[in-house]
């Protein structure tokens, strides 16, 4: 799975893209609410993890996401 996180302008929010391992979007939430819905992603349970990564992660840098 990998992450990306897109700057939005004007009046649409900044946001995170989740994509599969073949770069197909599997889910996007606003950066300001990142940890609900979780368990469509398959990512519960990495909450602090994920805000982490999130918190840390540069607008339009396209990174893996490794728990292990």
């Amino acid at each position: 799975m990998y992450i990306i996180k897109v700057k939005g302008k004007v009046r649409i929010p900044d946001y995170i893209q989740i994509r599969n391992d073949s770069f197909v979007l599997i889910g996007y939430f606003r950066v300001d609410r990142p940890l609900k819905s979780l368990e469509k992603y398959g990512l519960q349970g990495r909450e602090e993890a994920l805000k982490q990564i999130i918190v840390d992660l540069p607008f339009g840098k396209l990174q893996k996401l490794d728990f292990t």
